[in-house]
């Protein structure tokens, strides 16, 4: 089921008869320059000026940061497409059964998968943090943060695309959109639930995960076992979920997004258990309390030689030799 993206969308139940009827195209200029776009760029800026400010805390710096991003971003991209592509494929062929290139790439009509982002983003940081010498888990502790932010705000780019909403509901939140000129339908304003838990998601992590971690790549598991959770009640509610081709599970077809859902949550709730119940792991073996013990260790053993250098004794100079007083000459009278 699809909306049509230039009808108006309303809240009748919060606020009756207002609507609201956002154009999806911000500024008319050749193909146009989407709010789509517009909104999914905004939310990456962001992800990417929490992460530097928050680098230094992972042992990581700004250029670490921005040197990722540079990579990350177009491959994730990419990534987010080709997943969304592979599993609506029957969208993108033609009449004739070949594959319609034009609107493959047209990512500004939208199609972008998360979990294709999340896909891309740990093969780049896999090679990324090798190449740079970094610790991984580190670097994806740093990065879920940015990622939560990204999609708090990203999701608002499916709210004006009038896309990734619910089945029909009741519920006094219900969202209208319009199917036709003269159908309508009140469905769940999922994309709104969504950028809510998220929103919950990050905030755990900045202000309760992030300062009792006790090894690297506890966030990065939260964050599976938080979205994992959100995103399979979630992808339930959907009515344009991506399937798992024509496979099924007790008769009903496979939700894609819904099932990897399930698999991440169950495995990094067991990943966070081990490290947590049965590792022990301290905080002493972050990357960052490691730098700094190595960096204070350096310190320390500079002030210990500037003290040996400057206890060193010096061989006191010998007096000059004194001029023995000259001899005044005998003034006596001679007879």
């Amino acid at each position: 089921m699809s909306a049509l993206k230039d009808m108006p969308i309303s809240f009748p139940g919060l606020f009756g008869d207002w609507e609201f009827n956002p154009d999806p195209i911000a500024i008319h200029i050749g193909h146009g320059i989407y709010w789509y776009g517009i909104i999914l760029a905004l939310g990456m800026l962001s992800g990417l000026f929490l992460c530097m400010k928050r680098a230094k805390r992972f042992g990581l710096t700004e250029d670490n940061v921005l040197d990722f991003v540079l990579w990350a971003v177009p491959c994730c991209i990419l990534g987010s497409r080709i997943y969304y592509v592979i599993f609506y494929l029957d969208l993108y062929r033609t009449a004739d059964g070949g594959l319609d290139w034009g609107r493959i790439i047209a990512i500004w009509d939208g199609g972008l998968a998360i979990y294709g982002t999340v896909i891309a983003g740990v093969i780049v940081a896999l090679v990324f943090t090798r190449l740079k010498k970094i610790r991984f888990t580190a670097m994806t502790d740093l990065a879920v943060m940015g990622l939560l932010l990204g999609q708090v705000i990203g999701r608002w780019a499916n709210f004006i695309n009038r896309e990734a909403f619910g089945a029909e509901t009741t519920l006094p939140w219900r969202m209208k959109l319009w199917t036709s000129a003269y159908t309508s339908i009140e469905v769940h304003p999922t994309f709104l639930y969504e950028s809510l838990w998220n929103l919950v998601g990050l905030l755990l992590i900045l202000f309760i995960v992030s300062k009792g971690r006790r090894f690297d790549g506890e966030n990065t598991w939260f964050y599976f076992l938080w979205y994992g959770l959100g995103r399979s009640w979630i992808e339930g509610l959907r009515t344009d979920s991506l399937y798992l081709f024509d496979w099924t599970f007790l008769g009903q077809p496979i939700r894609v997004s819904q099932a990897l859902s399930v698999v991440l949550a169950a495995m990094a709730a067991f990943m966070l258990f081990y490290n947590i119940k049965i590792k022990k792991r301290m905080a002493d073996g972050l990357l960052v309390n490691q730098l700094a013990a190595q960096a204070e260790a350096a310190s320390r053993a500079a002030d210990e030689a500037d003290l040996a250098e400057s206890e060193v004794p010096t061989e006191e100079a010998e007096p000059a030799p004194q001029a023995e007083p000259e001899q005044e000459a005998d003034n006596g009278d001679s007879n």
